[in-house]
């Protein structure tokens, strides 16, 4: 089986390495707008071969693993280039525009829009692993748009990499991801924005940053270039739930004004009620 994987970076990466383990015999083909990935990911072992705009035809399965907004842009010429057995999958953070923009595509079920909740706050093909998506979910959107066989292919493969499947509406999907994952990372940016532009002494920060803030900043490292076409395409629903977490903020700062440490303290043992939702996630 001839695998292509658009994008080498952790996603794409980790992708190929699962492939490699996961399904045989396969032959893996990849690309980076950065050639120096591609470089890597060929000496890392994560393909065997640089993947062709001529080779598309060629491929059993493509994975785009790019930043959204180039995913967007690419999606419509890719679908024109394979062939007609070809699986196309997309791992993009937000899923309605590119399902929007496939709705109409003569090849529309060779395509198939998921979401792995994985990853790390490291990029690149060097910060890739086959072991990624142990244990991980993946969404599935539009499943009954993609052709069964390839579907039932794709599925297979997810569920031998151990990732739990579950199928979710492009719209709810965007929606939801804004309030666990996208704020997330607005907030660790912040975070680390204002404690910077607060604390010039740089040995400071190093010296009595605990765990505590080390986890909390730790999505502050991630890519520019991955998240703020995230934030473009999701701006409705990260809109409405900064809203939220701004006002949330607002209270709070009121409550140490007025020093009413027993609300404070309320708010906080009610949010304690996180720990339980959260059991079992790894």
């Amino acid at each position: 089986m001839k695998i292509g994987i658009i994008g080498l970076g952790l996603i794409g990466g980790s992708f190929a390495l699962a492939a490699k383990k996961h399904v045989s015999p396969s032959r893996l083909f990849g690309n980076d707008k950065n050639l120096e990935n591609e470089k890597r990911a060929l000496e890392l072992g994560l393909i065997d071969e640089i993947l062709k705009k001529s080779d598309f035809f060629q491929m059993d399965v493509i994975l785009l693993a790019i930043p959204v907004d180039a995913a967007l842009d690419l999606i419509d010429d890719l679908l024109d280039q394979i062939n007609d057995n070809t699986l196309l999958i997309d791992v993009g953070s937000t899923k309605s525009m590119i399902c929007e923009k496939v709705a109409f595509h003569p090849k529309r079920n060779q395509f198939l829009a998921t979401h792995p909740i994985a990853g790390t706050e490291f990029s690149g093909p060097t910060a890739a692993f086959d072991s990624l998506f142990i244990g991980k979910s993946q969404i599935l959107c539009e499943t009954n748009k993609t052709r069964p066989d390839l579907l039932e292919w794709a599925v297979s493969w997810f569920k031998n990499i151990n990732m739990r499947l579950r199928e979710m509406d492009p719209k709810e999907h965007d929606k939801h991801i804004a309030y666990v994952s996208h704020l997330s990372h607005i907030s660790s940016f912040m975070l680390g924005k204002t404690v910077m532009e607060k604390e010039k002494d740089e040995k400071t920060i190093f010296d009595m940053a605990g765990s505590g803030f080390e986890s909390t900043v730790r999505l502050a490292k991630s890519s520019p270039d991955m998240w703020t076409p995230i934030f473009k395409q999701n701006q409705e629903n990260i809109l409405e739930v900064l809203d939220q977490y701004i006002s949330n903020l607002q209270e709070f700062k009121r409550l140490i004004e007025q020093k009413n440490y027993e609300a404070i303290y309320d708010k906080m043992l009610k949010t304690n009620a996180i720990k339980e939702i959260l059991t079992g996630i790894n």
